[in-house]
């Protein structure tokens, strides 16, 4: 596959990877607008980086405007963070897939506004699969329109999306050190960001050997990179420069780093192949993961679910067998959904799907199901009509004169169990995000404990109630005050199923909400039928069961038929910018304090945090006073790019909030997941003295 020189292309002979040259806009006269070279390898095909390493060859451009030659008026190309692929020993920095090599050009200031510049560049490059290679090459051609000085220039999506794939300037000088057949690099690396099978591609040729095992430890916030130097270049002093791309996950995120002799001293924590290891014992990771999950039981965002444990816990001291057989199957039923939450978690991750902690909510046919459960669960609780799950209804009404069966407790535990899991687990707490975050880094056996961990915190006060007496016998004694207490558990019930209804409209647009609004009329007008047939004595079980299914097929099945369209975008009380790495990257390099702010309209923590501490006048007048820039993050929907930079703060879901009290290389500052209404005032006032 080595190839030594240029290569010969074969004119007229079809290429295995299609190119194309787009430009990103119209450009005023001496301004400088970005050109692409689009490149789309057939399948099996692969190109390569700027340095493909020991095998390959780096494309070459010659560029024109006009039928003149123009190199001059053309930048370096930029290139996105690259592949490895080792073949029989050799390793190539390569392309797999489509990728976009990006080139400055300056618009001349002689050219004349409305008209059109002409440019053209001759291109040629390797497409190798694993066992062939074939030169190629292509003259593309494109035109810039000139517009007149001042004019804005519309933003291009396509090469948003192109920019986001190139590696982000490090902002900070690395130092490498020669070792005797060794380079030491030390690069500056926050050690909040997570790492995922990370490499250094090198990009001056033959410094180092490519194929040789390179070894990371992190030593705080330098990370020391032992790469084995090419045999060729001898045991000498450090070169006077190492340019470079330190690529961080799977995802395809990177930095760019220039390295300068210096001091790198050896040691620090060792980080895993193919991870970084949390640095954490897995048994604090576990404890963690159970305090986060006890901790969900008085967060905002599980309160509605209370209203649903509430009657169990009432009545639980009426016999300890059935107590102790109703707290294991609510445990077992909660531990499930844990554990099969985390697994469909892992499995999409693990498919490349950019998926974070209650992905399950951002699925608007998830929500409109759940908006559905919540009505008929609203209803129940309001006495219109009677279920046989969940069971601990059920035996409240018997307890109290209703129309309820006694069967079937613990299987309506455990029901209650699976739904309190689901519904309660979108918002990450206390000690739950370290453990939720190390679970996407640990392996698969360590990563699922966790979740088992979680589950069994989130039981865990149930599971006392069923197995301490001296705490069964404080719970009040069954009564009629238990009807009184089911009735206005359905208040919040009903609220809950409001908020449901609010997000469809974020996720989904008004179309589909009113659409799912009239399937939820149906089921509640299904529900009052059925009541008033329970209270007849007649049958209602096809009535209940099959319509209540079809309802919900048809409550899934809108937003699959219908694409879903986004709302306007709320108003928020904080002046904020939609979060990106090119956003981040730019607010840091203007010096300024940035506060990255992660939320989710389901999150119902994030929205406290916002009544209580963002969206405050105080907040507001403190944050343009010290100019601090503010990047808002909106996770309601899938967004692939705010998943990574999770991932990178080690946080598996919102809310999260991060702190940069200046350009790198200052530390960034993760801040609690409760807000108090000081907290951002109080970082604003250490910026200024």
């Amino acid at each position: 596959m080595a190839v030594a020189g240029p290569v010969q292309a074969q004119p007229g002979a079809p290429n295995h990877i299609a190119a194309a040259l787009r430009v990103e806009g119209p450009a005023a006269p001496g301004s400088t607008v970005m050109v692409a070279l689009e490149m789309k390898p057939a399948k099996g095909w692969h190109g390569y980086w700027s340095n493909p390493g020991d095998a390959g060859f780096g494309m070459t451009l010659k560029w024109y405007q006009g039928d003149v030659a123009a190199d001059a008026d053309f930048g370096t190309p930029l290139y996105p963070v690259p592949d490895t692929l080792l073949i029989a020993g050799l390793m190539n920095h390569v392309y797999e897939h489509d990728y976009a090599v990006l080139v400055p050009y300056r618009v001349p200031a002689a050219a004349r506004p409305g008209s059109v510049l002409p440019i053209a560049v001759k291109a040629q490059w390797l497409a190798c699969t694993d066992a062939v290679c074939v030169p190629e090459q292509a003259r593309l051609e494109a035109g810039v329109t000139v517009t007149a000085p001042g004019a804005a220039s519309p933003a291009s999506p396509q090469f948003d999306q192109w920019r986001a794939r190139l590696p982000a300037p490090l902002g900070s000088p690395a130092r490498i050190a020669a070792a005797g057949p060794v380079l030491r690099l030390g690069i500056p690396l926050p050690q909040s960001v997570a790492l995922e099978r990370p490499h250094v591609f090198v990009a001056d040729e033959a410094l180092v050997d490519y194929a040789a095992p390179q070894e990371f430890r992190r030593q705080g916030d330098l990370l020391v990179v032992t790469l084995r130097r090419n045999p060729a270049a001898g045991a000498g002093a450090a070169p006077a420069a190492l340019h470079g791309v330190l690529k961080l996950n799977r995802a395809g995120d990177g930095v760019t780093f220039t390295a300068a002799p210096g001091a790198v001293a050896a040691g620090g924590a060792l980080v895993a192949e193919g991870a970084d290891a949390p640095s954490t014992p897995l048994v604090w990771l576990v404890l963690a993961a159970l305090a986060g999950g006890l901790l969900l039981n008085v967060m905002p965002c599980v309160f509605p679910i209370l209203s649903l444990k509430a009657l169990s816990l009432a009545r639980a001291g009426e016999s300890e067998a059935e107590a102790r057989t109703e707290g294991l199957a609510y445990t077992a039923g909660v531990v499930l959904a844990c554990s099969a939450l985390g697994a469909v978690l892992l499995a999409l991750r693990a498919g490349g799907s950019e998926v974070g902690w209650a992905f399950q909510l951002q699925d608007p046919s998830v929500v409109a199901l759940l908006l559905l459960l919540a009505l008929a669960i609203t209803a129940n609780l309001a006495g219109v009509y009677e279920f046989a799950v969940p069971g601990f209804v059920n035996r409240a009404s018997s307890a109290t004169g209703g129309t309820g069966s006694r069967s079937g407790g613990a299987n309506g535990a455990f029901a209650t169990g699976l739904l309190a899991a689901f519904v309660a687990t979108p918002c990450t707490g206390p000690f739950m995000a370290a453990a939720m975050g190390a679970a996407l880094l640990l392996p698969v056996a360590e990563a699922m404990l966790l979740f088992v961990a979680l589950g069994v915190g989130l039981a865990l006060p149930f599971l006392a109630i069923a197995f301490v007496p001296p705490l069964r016998r404080a719970l009040p004694r069954p009564g009629g005050w238990m009807v009184r207490f089911r009735h206005a558990m359905a208040v919040p019930m009903g609220l809950t199923a409001l908020a449901l209804a609010w997000l469809t409209w974020r996720l989904a647009g008004p179309v589909i909400l009113a659409l799912e609004l009239a399937v939820a009329l149906a089921a509640g007008l299904l529900l009052v039928e059925l009541g008033r047939r329970q209270r007849r004595g007649a049958g209602v079980a096809r009535l209940g069961g099959g319509g209540l299914v079809a309802l919900g097929l048809a409550a899934a099945l809108v937003p699959v038929a219908i694409a879903p369209q986004a709302p306007a975008a709320a108003r928020d009380g904080l002046p904020s910018q939609p979060f990106s790495a090119a956003a981040l990257a730019q607010a840091r390099a203007s010096g300024k304090p940035v506060f990255v702010w992660m939320t989710a309209d389901w999150c119902l923590t994030c929205k406290v945090n916002e009544r209580v501490a963002i969206d405050r006048a105080e907040t507001r007048a403190a944050f343009a006073g010290a100019e601090v820039v503010v990047l808002k993050g909106d996770w309601t929907r899938r967004d692939p790019e705010i998943t990574r930079y999770l991932g990178a703060q080690g946080a598996a879901g919102v809310p999260l909030y991060v702190w940069y009290p200046g350009p790198a290389p200052a530390a960034p500052v993760t801040l609690p997941q409760l807000l108090t209404p000081d907290s951002l005032v109080a970082l604003t006032q250490k910026v200024r003295s």
